[in-house]
């Protein structure tokens, strides 16, 4: 069965976090593509910084050179909240009923999932794979208790079960790198150093565009 990878985010801007997260789970899941779908307007946070042209071109930057990434800009293009459960709708109509979907989130964002659009059917039309960096397994005691019974009615432990349309929930380990775009942003804000957070053909766009305010200080390309 063909499986596809979903990372969602805003992007504000795209890190080597969102990156390795995606190349890890693609790696063990087997999955034959990853797409990133950058939001127009996040339903459960504040809207982006920067606006969608720039953070659609900064993803497409950073995936650049990596066959199995994608970009899918539909949410930039729809008008209104970018709902994951409308983005799965369109998907699965356009993949076909047999493709695995397999929504990609870290462990704050599934524990925060009932308070998400139409949360429970996003379960009918994906996977949702739960990116676990060390230390940071979801408890029980953080999950409302209608979450805590998805968890334990469909948690999986074999990526293997993930070959199905949708419907369950894997726990995942991936590697512990401890970027935010947060931080990255306040770093730009104080002039100070982003190297090796993000890809270089990022942080040359973010300079050349002016974007975040205050600019980090200029440092050598190459070697």
């Amino acid at each position: 069965m063909h499986a596809i990878g979903l990372l969602g985010g805003t992007f504000d801007p795209i890190h080597h976090g969102h990156l390795r997260m995606a190349e890890e789970l693609r790696e063990k899941l087997g999955l034959e593509q990853v797409r990133f779908i950058p939001a127009a307007i996040p339903p459960h946070r504040a809207n982006p910084q920067i606006n969608a042209e720039h953070r659609a071109e900064m993803v497409k930057l950073a995936i650049a050179g990596n066959p199995a990434f994608a970009l899918d800009t539909r949410e930039l293009a729809r008008s209104g909240p970018s709902y994951t459960f409308d983005t799965l709708t369109e998907l699965r109509a356009e993949l076909g009923s047999q493709v695995s979907l397999c929504l990609l989130m870290g462990s704050d964002a599934f524990l925060g999932l009932s308070g998400w659009h139409r949360w429970r059917e996003l379960l009918d039309l994906a996977h949702i794979i739960v990116a676990q960096r060390p230390g940071a397994t979801p408890s029980d005691e953080a999950m409302t208790p209608e979450l805590r019974q998805q968890w334990r009615d469909r948690r999986v432990k074999n990526p293997a079960e993930l070959r199905m349309p949708a419907g369950k929930i894997l726990l995942q380990s991936i590697t512990a790198l401890d970027i935010s775009a947060s931080g990255i942003r306040a770093a730009f804000m104080q002039g100070l150093s982003t190297r090796y957070l993000l890809p270089e053909t990022v942080r040359t766009y973010i300079d050349s565009h002016h974007l975040y305010a205050t600019l980090a200080p200029k440092e050598p390309h190459g070697t």
